[in-house]
Parts: structure tokens; sequence; C-alpha cells
């Protein structure tokens, strides 16, 4: 059994898997994977797992340089991009590195999806709850 936090079997592969610069989709609930895009479905039920909770377990064993999400989040969900920022620098501070927070609109984030490893499915039900977590090296 993993020590780890991060239990899911998909997930914790595809961590082992990223090289520098490869990125993993977390998105909400109704985020439309481009075919291609690996999906692992985690949705349970409405808010479960929620955005938050899946970004603190993915970046428990990923080492992040940059993120993406929708300018549409910052503009129209203040409240959960204030908790993402917050989130964001506490992983800089436990990595010792700084991740760079990039702003697209959400027509150019679902575009840049097709590039992703995976897309992983949430059960947040947020409109516009959608990121792009691009692996760094720590070294």
């Amino acid at each position: 059994m993993k020590k780890t936090r991060l239990l899911n079997a998909p997930m914790s592969c595809l961590v082992a898997q990223l090289g520098h610069g490869d990125s993993i989709c977390i998105g909400d609930a109704g985020l439309p994977v481009p075919q291609g895009v690996n999906k692992i479905d985690l949705a349970v039920c409405a808010g479960v797992p929620s955005l938050l909770e899946v970004f603190y377990a993915l970046t428990s064993e990923m080492f992040v340089e940059r993120i993406a999400v929708a300018q549409e989040l910052q503009d129209q969900q203040p409240q959960l991009m204030r908790q993402l920022v917050t989130a964001i620098s506490a992983l800089e501070a436990s990595q010792s590195n700084d991740i760079v927070l990039q702003m697209l609109t959400h027509e150019n984030l679902k575009a840049t999806m097709r590039h992703c490893k995976a897309s992983v499915r949430t059960g947040e039900c947020t409109p516009f709850a959608n990121m792009l977590v691009y692996a760094g090296v720590n070294f």
C-alpha cells in the first residue's frame, strides 16, 4: 500500500510518466475532453470530489512549474480563484519554486487541452473551474 496521499492508481501512474512541460487538466464535471486525451473520471456526485481536493492530491506527487486557468474563473468565480491562488502559494512554498499562473480564455484553455497527457474529471459544478497543471523538474 502506498504511503503518499494520492491513492488513485491511474493518476499516480500518470504523474510517474510525466516529463518536463507535460500537462494534466483538472476539470469540472461538464468539461468536454478532446478525443484522444485520456480521461480519468473521479466524479462521484455534484461537488465530490472538488477541484481543489483533486489539485491537492495531484500536487502531493507532482512537481509543478506552471498552471493555466480561464480568465472567466477570475471574473465570474472570484472566491474559488482566491482559494486557488492560496493553494498555489502554499505549493510554491512546499516546492521552493515560483509557479507561473497563466490566464487564458475559456475557449483557449479547452483548445490547449488537446496537448494534455490526461484530463481528470472532478465532481466540481462551478462554472469555469478548470485548470491545466504543467510538470516541472525538482532540480
